[in-house]
């Protein structure tokens, strides 16, 4: 059907939809605008070309760094200088002390704790609140002393705000430090305190499954323990420590 409209009534309808904002006329076939490459953005008259974009920095492993400087410690005060120089755990940073050990380096027990509190944090040795205290009792009982026989250490020398479990990737990263301190001590006997200390030697939890049963770890007898804190919790479970202890009495027996 032909248009009834004359030229001057379809110009005025073409200028109406002008001024609507239609200035652009329908193609016979329909266009794909979504399939249309972008053009890129023209740049202006004058200006400068953008840089080319920056390379993205390599990521660091700070499992890595922390094997590398650890196997780099020849002694125990190098490895603590290394501990010191790690800055790839965020637990530095809020802690107040470097909580490195306490005792007779080369004692035949070396006990492995958990993570400072906060009079470990304030005086910067592992246990020496409440729970090393009791630990001290303990260890009397059975001959033993922190001043001529026995070393301490903890799976993190920083202390966890509030006091929360170390998370995986913390005790990941400090674990590589803690092998190397085993072997510069040089023990005949582990002793693990706790559920944090057997995950980063065995890669095993439950302690209440796994205290009193002799293990091996990184060339060393192991024997799990209730740590001192858990026994000041649960003074029931203080009879199943006090086995374990003439365990770890009748071991060192049996090596003499």
């Amino acid at each position: 059907m032909e248009s009834a409209l004359d030229y001057w009534s379809a110009r005025a309808l073409l200028e109406w939809q002008a001024e609507l904002g239609a200035t652009e006329a329908l193609c016979d076939a329909p266009v794909d605008r979504y399939a249309l490459e972008q053009a890129p953005p023209k740049p202006k008259p004058g200006a400068a070309p953008a840089p080319p974009p920056k390379p993205k920095p390599k990521e660091v492993d700070p499992v890595e760094v922390a094997q590398k400087a650890a196997k780099a410690a020849a002694s125990l005060p190098v490895l603590r200088d290394a501990l010191e120089a790690f800055d790839h755990c965020d637990l530095k940073r809020g802690a107040r002390n470097l909580v490195f050990s306490d005792g007779q380096p080369g004692a035949r027990v070396m006990i492995i704790g958990e993570a400072p509190g906060r009079e470990e944090d304030l005086q910067g040795k592992p246990f020496v609140g409440r729970a090393g205290q009791l630990l001290d009792k303990m260890l009397e009982a059975i001959g033993l002393s922190r001043a001529e026989s026995v070393y301490i250490t903890n799976v993190l020398p920083w202390r966890p705000p509030q006091n929360r479990d170390p998370l995986p990737a913390e005790i990941a990263m400090l674990t590589p430090f803690l092998e190397r301190h085993v072997a510069l001590a040089e023990p005949d006997i582990l002793v693990l305190m706790g559920n944090i200390s057997c995950q980063a030697v065995l890669g095993k939890r439950g302690i209440t499954r796994l205290r009193g049963k002799w293990d091996q770890a990184w060339t060393k007898p192991v024997i799990p323990m209730f740590h001192p804190a858990y026994l000041l919790r649960q003074p029931s479970q203080k009879r199943l420590a006090w086995a374990d202890l003439l365990e770890l009495k009748a071991r060192l027996a049996s090596l003499s």
